[in-house]
């Protein structure tokens, strides 16, 4: 059975279970909450040894074949690129729609999320190296330590290749077991769709939300089904660039209803190797990147949202220096959302109504309601420029073997 048919069977059965269970009872939501919890950490379990190793391995090959500037080239220009392009749908959607206002609330401010960005840095380089390996959600500081590893390999392979040989086996032993879990995740999804429909329910029965969700996903089945198709069939001469979107469905279904990069990273990352034939040399650092720094979808979903908060505080139309306000501080911060791999949307909703200011330091209350929603679009949309992605940048480093649709994972 192919695994996106798992986890469609597995979100399926949660839905249902967040609809017939009693989610109001204390009991019953803690039950769900924790099993959640439980499976969104059995998900990440094999992630970090898979990054060392991957990213590692990887390294060296690229440094060995000359091939790091090239790849490092793509992978930054698909990268902004992409996020330029989901940002800009975003732009377009809230000039082109104007969604109704939402009710101003009383609500109190209890904590203030921030986006810490010295503390981001003092993380790449702790005062000690190993310190990395013992990292939750940021990534980026073993990603860091990896290249430094697989790089250091190649300044003496003869008196490397025993540390070579045991970075490729790892990698080869760790890819075998994060592929038993991403099996086994499929069972997960039914408590992961089940708390999803908890938290989201309450929202959707109210029905202000509703016009929020049909934008968003308008905007997702623009760039996923029809603007990333079309930039594949152009700049990668593919002329079956529906094949990639194939591949993508069970990574979009994971990210959608977990909300978190961090799960869903290995569940690209297997489907880009074994579905589309990315080399390992280009998935072991596409991949992660991605999961670091490609976050349009955020800033995508935090631009639309803040214009409903300007929109609900004032009836007043949104002047050229609001677009471009909006569209810069969504962009430019999207890029340091790396240590929040869940609900970095709402994260950047918070910290765009604080830098604004001008009465709407709270405006992010009025949404908190649906932030899991909006979240699971943005998680949706990432993880689907992250596959797309990192087969252009496979394509055009020429590292990659196409598959035959029929043995797609």
């Amino acid at each position: 059975m192919k695994l996106w048919i798992k986890y469609i069977i597995g979100i399926v059965l949660g839905i249902i279970a967040g609809l017939i269970l009693p989610t109001d009872s204390p009991a019953v939501g803690a039950v769900i909450t924790a099993i959640q919890d439980f499976f969104v950490r059995f998900g990440r379990y094999t992630l970090l040894p898979l990054l060392l190793f991957g990213v590692s391995n990887a390294v060296y090959k690229l440094r060995s074949y000359k091939m790091i500037p090239k790849t490092s080239f793509w992978t930054a220009v698909v990268i902004v690129g992409s996020t330029v392009i989901v940002t800009v749908v975003g732009m377009i959607s809230l000039l082109l729609v104007t969604l109704p206002r939402i009710p101003i609330t009383a609500e109190k401010v209890t904590e203030v999320m921030t986006i810490d960005i010295k503390s981001l840095i003092m993380q790449l380089f702790p005062y000690s190296s190993f310190e990395v390996i013992l990292g939750e959600t940021f990534l980026l500081p073993v990603f860091i330590f990896a290249g430094f590893v697989g790089g250091g390999c190649t300044t003496d392979e003869t008196a490397s290749r025993p540390v070579i040989a045991l970075l490729l086996s790892a990698y080869r032993l760790f890819y075998s077991i994060m592929s038993f879990f991403v099996d086994w995740l499929s069972v997960g999804m039914i408590a992961i769709a089940a708390y999803w429909m908890m938290g989201i329910k309450a929202a959707v029965s109210v029905g202000t939300f509703f016009p929020l969700a049909l934008l968003l996903l308008v905007d997702f089945i623009l760039i996923v089904c029809l603007i990333y198709p079309l930039i594949l069939r152009f700049l990668c001469k593919d002329h079956r660039p529906w094949h990639v979107l194939y591949a993508s469905i069970c990574p979009i279904l994971a990210a959608f209803f977990s909300g978190d990069a961090n799960l869903s990273l290995q569940i690209n990352w297997r489907h880009g190797r074994e579905s589309l034939g990315v080399h390992s040399r280009i998935s072991g650092v596409t991949f992660p990147l991605f999961s670091i720094f490609g976050r349009g979808g955020a800033a995508l979903t935090a631009a639309i949202c803040f214009e409903i908060v300007l929109h609900s505080y004032s009836p007043l139309g949104l002047k050229l220096f609001d677009v471009l306000w909006i569209f810069v501080m969504s962009f430019v911060l999207s890029f340091v959302l790396g240590g929040i791999p869940a609900g970095a949307p709402y994260v950047l909703l918070t910290v765009l109504c604080t830098a604004y200011s001008r009465g709407f330091d709270t405006g992010y209350l009025l949404l908190r309601p649906v932030a899991p929603l909006f979240c699971s679009f943005a998680a949706a949309i990432d993880a689907a420029s992250a596959m797309f992605g990192s087969y252009i940048v496979g394509v055009k480093t020429q590292r990659i073997e196409h598959i035959d649709i029929k043995h797609y994972i």
